[in-house]
């Protein structure tokens, strides 16, 4: 008898696009040497998985773990997919055991995309009135993604106007090594501006001259031209 998990591995296969895959595989920086390394890809739009995610919304906790093991982006996509639609209709038991097994599974969040659909709709809503201990750990991790995880959490609270962490956590990660880090920081701190630009201003008049100029210029986005010249000229 075929498992729930077994029935969307054959849907996906045969789904598949080859086109879609070689495209996503590029997209994905899955070459040698890449953050992607050796990553493999059906080849289904995100809508699709989204439809399917909804259509196997009762899939069973274990059977979704199954699935964030696949080597196949789109069914650990599938699988983070179903784990926020579980969180978000789940009383706090559930979204425990959700929460516990996306930190017990973080080696399979893997690539930017996955990162960013999971961490701010499971770990931040979870951690929101929680000690955020585990995100200072995250944030001083040597795997990148788990970096990543740590400030997308924040994006939770920033959202509900509480930057505190959001900004502790950028200013661990303003020297970070990886661009996609300071994407990342850069885009929360856009967030903030977007909610209390004298808070980003505080913060940035602290750290702008420091900062790799990819993060400065997605914090400074929004500014007047003029602003952000200055900024980046390091005259403010």
């Amino acid at each position: 008898m075929l498992t729930k998990a077994d029935e969307i591995k054959r849907v996906f296969k045969d789904l598949a696009d080859p086109v879609i895959a070689e495209h996503s595989r590029h997209f994905f920086k899955t070459g040698e040497g890449e953050y992607g390394e050796g990553d493999r890809f059906h080849g289904i739009r995100v809508p699709v998985l989204r439809k399917y995610a909804r259509k196997y919304q009762n899939i069973s906790l274990a059977e979704v773990r199954q699935l964030l093991a696949s080597p196949f982006h789109e069914e650990r996509f599938f699988a983070l997919l179903a784990l926020i639609r579980k969180f978000e209709k789940g009383d706090s038991t559930v979204r425990k055991k959700v929460y516990t097994l996306y930190l017990d599974n973080l080696k399979y969040v893997d690539n930017w995309d996955l990162v960013d659909i999971s961490a701010p709709y499971i770990v931040g809503p979870w951690l929101e009135m929680r000690d955020k201990e585990v995100l200072y750990r995250l944030a001083q991790s040597e795997v990148l993604w788990e970096r990543r995880v740590a400030i997308l959490s924040t994006f939770h609270c920033i959202r509900k106007n509480s930057f505190h962490d959001a900004l502790s956590i950028s200013e661990l990660l303003i020297h970070d090594s990886e661009e996609l880090i300071h994407k990342a920081v850069g885009w929360g701190l856009r967030e903030i501006g977007k909610r209390n630009v004298t808070v980003e201003k505080a913060f940035l008049g602290k750290h702008y001259r420091d900062m790799p100029r990819t993060m400065l210029r997605y914090a400074i986005e929004r500014f007047t031209e003029e602003e952000r010249k200055k900024y980046l000229q390091g005259t403010v």
